[in-house]
């Protein structure tokens, strides 16, 4: 699965009533249905547009104030090649973008940038660059800046996570991976054009396939190994969308003017300012008129309905929320996730008991005002090849009680705590992320829920852990994060190798698992150029997920942007919501 792609310290009283509060008031929602005698209000999320209602025509000059949501700043890796937090994303979304459109089922398409055709035995991809495509700095977009993406990506020098089993099946591309090649052999460049040879036909290519270029006569003299530490990454990139980087304050702003050379015709507005906003002051802001696009938390949704100058757009996000274990380490020289020896987690008795104690569905409808529901999968609902069969594990304490007892976690000491299978202590380290005002309320109620059924779980460090450090925990493996919550948005292509194969740096659980691999492997084999073997084989991909537990998919969810009433031509659907040429303002 494709990447796209995320402290108040509270006294224990003061936790307890958040969460009794966050848990108990039945009056927040706008449909409703039974639940304790008591009507439980609900959001109807699938009333809410997915556009902008404002048909007038955008003034010129106008200018556009975008809200990055954070309580941390954006990290500022500003290339699609290195970037790996969705705060960074939505920087390059404004001067950068894909070779390639997609349509509403996520599948390639010839509107962008570029066109492609397949050949008749599915190994052979030709992309052509269309001719009025210049990267900001007037020098054409060619396919040789593609094959670049691919020679940097490709190194043994690269020190991002976007080498993939995907990338691994072009001609000649393991090869060059290993050194013993200088190029790579199934990747031909003519001019505007770009073709590449596959050992093997891929289903994942007309949907996974990489078409971000890097600028090569740009970025040339940069060392592979330097190029994500680079100035011409961080202070000033260059891409070929509809907006160049005027100026950067690093980590907190950008300003953006318009790129009048744009393929697609001068945009609408003449310059954007994107800035940095907490969580806590984004509804005052929108209220304010500060800011024109923002998403909005679920736990605002009541406080953003309310405002008149502004228009809450919505639908399901390709994403899910997860609680990972920590299975072992990623070996950086075998390039593969190795499990150890004697996980703490080994028994998956343990693992579905943790899925057991805790309420997810109560979570997404109080805490969440129904925006979040569920979670059966780590394959999100946008896609067919979610596993409608299968359900997500439902709150049942007495058979997480069960599950531990069977496992040997029993409390030798009459303390309420269990001890594990040796008779030892049990304590397990629990890392989680600032955000929101939910989140640390959040954070302590699965604490409260695992303690309820006898498992010691604390806070690493006794506190939530702010984005990017949050990531640099998982990312280095650090020894003492036994378990974490996290979330992971993902692209429009549905194979998750990118995210749960031996080889994937993404998979920051460390779990391996020889059926995994096997399946991993059919999802993206020849047979699955048949749509109902693929369905199948992921189908049985996720009943294996779902009964090793190495996640605990917790919630997927709405996501929600309030747009200002004077904002025209904004699109939030999945594909078309970074089409910034296309939005104006009128007044």
């Amino acid at each position: 699965m494709k990447i796209k792609g995320y402290m108040k310290v509270l006294s224990a009283l003061a936790i307890s009533s958040i969460l009794l509060a966050a848990c108990s008031d039945d009056t927040e929602k706008s449909s409703t249905k039974e639940k304790k005698g008591k009507a439980v209000e609900q959001v109807d999320a699938s009333k809410f547009p997915t556009k902008t209602t404002n048909q007038a025509e955008p003034i010129k000059g106008g200018h556009l104030t975008y809200g990055l949501v954070s309580d941390t700043p954006f990290e500022g890796i500003l290339n699609k090649v290195f970037y790996q937090g969705d705060p960074d994303n939505q920087v390059i979304s404004f001067f950068d973008e894909d070779l390639l459109d997609t349509d509403e089922n996520y599948v390639f398409t010839n509107d962008g940038a570029a066109s492609y055709e397949i050949s008749d035995d599915h190994k052979t991809v030709t992309l052509t660059i269309k001719d009025n495509v210049n990267w900001q700095d007037g020098k054409p977009v060619t396919g040789a800046d593609l094959e670049y993406a691919y020679l940097v990506m490709g190194s043994k020098d690269y020190k991002g996570v976007r080498y993939d089993e995907q990338m691994a099946l072009i001609e000649g591309m393991e090869e060059y991976h290993a050194g013993k090649a200088d190029s790579i052999s199934g990747i031909k460049v003519d001019g505007k054009k770009i073709i590449f040879t596959f050992k093997k036909g891929n289903p994942s290519v007309t949907t996974g396939l990489w078409t971000y270029p890097l600028h090569k006569e740009y970025l040339k003299d940069v060392p592979i190994a330097d190029l994500e530490s680079s100035d011409k990454i961080r202070k000033n990139p260059i891409g070929f969308g509809p907006f160049k980087v005027k100026k950067i304050v690093q980590g907190e702003a950008v300003e953006f003017e318009a790129n009048k050379d744009y393929y697609r015709g001068a945009p609408k507005l003449d310059s954007v300012t994107l800035k940095v906003v907490n969580p806590s002051v984004v509804v005052k802001s929108l209220e304010n008129g500060d800011l024109d696009v923002a998403k909005v938390l679920a736990e605002q949704y009541d406080q953003a309905k309310e405002l008149d100058n502004v228009e809450l757009l919505g639908k399901v996000e390709l994403a899910y929320s997860y609680i990972g274990f920590n299975f072992g380490q990623y070996d950086k020289g075998k390039e593969e996730n190795v499990m150890d020896e004697n996980p703490k987690f080994k028994d998956k008795r343990l693992r579905q008991a943790m899925a057991y104690a805790i309420n997810n569905e109560e979570v997404g409808e109080k805490m969440f005002k129904g925006l979040r529901f569920p979670a059966n999968s780590v394959i999100t609902p946008n896609f067919k090849y979610n596993n409608k069969d299968l359900k997500a594990y439902e709150y049942n304490p007495e058979k997480a009680k069960k599950l531990l007892d069977e496992a040997g976690f029993v409390d030798t000491n009459n303390d309420g705590i269990r001890e594990d299978a040796d008779g030892k202590k049990f304590k397990i380290n629990f890392a989680s992320m600032s955000g929101s005002d939910v989140s640390e309320p959040l954070a302590r109620y699965y604490i409260q829920q695992w303690e309820q059924v006898g498992i010691d779980v604390e806070l690493l460090d006794g506190r939530l852990h702010e984005f990017n450090s949050f990531y640099d925990l998982l990312k280095k493996d650090n020894d003492d994060v036994d378990m974490y919550q996290a979330a992971w948005g993902v692209a429009s292509d549905p194979d998750p190798s990118g995210l749960w194969s031996r080889s994937a740096e993404f998979n920051y659980t460390r779990w391996v698992n020889d059926k995994n691999d096997e399946l991993l492997a059919k999802g993206i084999s020849e047979e699955a150029f048949d749509d109902q073997y693929r369905i199948d084989t992921y189908n049985e991909w996720q009943e294996l997920i779902h009964d090793e537990v190495p996640v605990i998919p917790t919630l997927f969810r709405y996501e929600l942007a309030g747009v200002n009433d004077r904002v025209t031509g904004y699109d939030f659907l999945a594909g078309r919501q970074y089409q910034w040429h296309n939005v104006g303002v009128t007044k």
